[in-house]
């Protein structure tokens, strides 16, 4: 078997959760022609209605992938990709945080079971507390750091990006950012590496203003929870997820940020968090350093020492389970 975690021509990606991000997720890739998808939940019969009602959309949609749904890990073997997005969602006044208990023990279990039936699989975490879950992806399935990374830098980025657009009244896809950090309110976005077309925003908009956009992007999931009140953001989230799927199984190498262990980079050891990164075909590429100025330093090593701390914590309670 090569190195290459792509093998042949019809790649399989398996997502565990087949709940809004997970199912959205699924129609993602299959709709962009990326990969076969094999869509994996506990609750019986979900997973399987669900497989069949994109099935039913191939001719329309105008792809042939296949697309089945289950309870068995067994069916999901020889994936190249496995996305993680099991887990309990936000409700109103909850932190991201607040769900580390009850999901800890869960992406435990998935990342164990799906290691065990593909193992040259790259892992992709996006169930919240986003960060620590993939510090446990990683360390649960023994996988070299390249191998497990977490979805958040793309979808924060994305906010941020979208909140600047909103607010110049420019094209989305003409503004570019970068967030770094935590998944959380301890995010780190870069105003000062922010662009329109390539003029940075500090030019466009007062300072003021891009305090106010920071603080909209940190709190961007949070907005989304209490407006919906019966759940969080999935067609964001899978979008930013879908991207990452696909600059894997195309070998893109796209600059992107997201969740990954570090050894030192940004004077940080043995925690994960979101830094950009070079994404291809056997995962992280290389993890990139940018400049950044005290201020921006200072923020980003609290925001990994929050996240330590919840490592730690995560680490206690799956002691005592």
């Amino acid at each position: 078997m090569s190195d290459s975690p792509i093998i042949g021509n019809s790649p399989r990606v398996t997502i565990v959760g087949a709940g809004r991000v997970g199912s959205t997720l699924a129609q993602r890739i299959a709709e962009k022609n990326l990969a076969d998808v094999v869509l994996l939940d506990i609750v019986a019969g979900m997973p399987q209605g669900l497989a069949l009602d994109l099935l039913e959309a191939r001719g329309i949609e105008s792809h042939n992938r296949q697309i089945n749904g289950t309870n068995n890990y067994a069916d999901t073997a020889n994936s190249n990709i496995v996305v993680i997005t099991a887990g309990f969602p936000r409700k109103p006044g909850m932190s991201r945080d607040d769900l580390l208990k009850v999901n800890a023990q869960i992406v435990v279990n998935a990342a164990k079971n799906a290691i065990a039936h593909s193992p040259n699989a790259i892992f992709i975490v996006v169930t919240n507390p986003l960060d620590v879950m993939t510090y446990l992806t990683w360390q649960t399935t023994g996988l070299p750091r390249n191998r497990v990374m977490g979805m958040a830098g793309v979808l924060d980025s994305a906010r941020f990006e979208t909140f600047v657009a909103l607010e110049l009244g420019v094209l989305p896809a003409d503004v570019k950012a970068m967030v770094l950090g935590s998944h959380g309110d301890l995010m780190v976005p870069l105003s000062r590496y922010a662009t329109v077309n390539g003029i940075p925003i500090t030019e466009l908009l007062s300072q003021k203003t891009i305090d106010d956009l920071v603080a909209r992007t940190r709190n961007g999931g949070a907005e989304i929870v209490e407006l919906m009140q019966t759940g969080g953001a999935f067609f964001a989230p899978a979008s930013a997820t879908s991207i990452m799927v696909q600059s894997i199984l195309l070998n893109e190498s796209r600059l992107l940020p997201m969740a990954t262990y570090l050894q030192g980079e940004y004077g940080l050891n043995d925690v994960v968090i979101g830094v950009p990164c070079l994404l291809g075909n056997e995962g992280i590429k290389k993890i990139v350093e940018v400049n950044i100025n005290d201020q921006e330093r200072a923020a980003l090593q609290t925001s990994a020492e929050s996240v330590r701390g919840n490592i730690t914590r995560a680490l206690e309670i799956l002691q005592e389970t």
